[in-house]
């Protein structure tokens, strides 16, 4: 599945919950909520870099392989070691505290965020 492109954040479900369930402080969680996010990703094989801008500047980029494991970073800035897999045509992450799903669906970013039954669901839209 080619993932290469740049996605613009067109919309979530069940954000507060799912932020909360995973302790992000307040200050993060008002940051985040209808955070127009620029996703670009780089895809070569099975080699990934997938990159994160916020408004306001902040970057955060993960590089992987898959099936590889790889320092990562969550959207709370908390570091880890996992490894990503392909499964069912979706890039599945274990984090911390969620299991993470990304595919491109109808031409668009679907990542799915799943903690303790809590599920987030955010769409992006390509612009590039």
């Amino acid at each position: 599945m080619a993932f290469s492109g740049k996605y613009e954040f067109e919309g979530d479900e069940n954000y507060d919950a799912f932020v909360q369930k995973i302790g992000l402080p307040s200050d993060k969680i008002e940051m985040g909520r209808n955070c127009k996010i620029v996703t670009e990703v780089v895809q070569n094989g099975n080699d990934f870099t997938w990159t994160q801008h916020f408004p306001g500047g902040r970057t955060t980029t993960n590089t992987f392989t898959v099936g590889s494991e790889a320092d990562m970073e969550t959207m709370g800035g908390r570091k880890f070691k996992a490894t990503v897999k392909f499964e069912d045509g979706k890039l599945v992450a274990e984090f911390p505290n969620y299991r993470h799903t990304a595919e491109i669906s109808g031409g668009k970013l679907v990542e799915i965020s799943t903690s303790s039954g809590v599920v987030y669901k955010r769409t992006s839209k390509k612009i590039a």
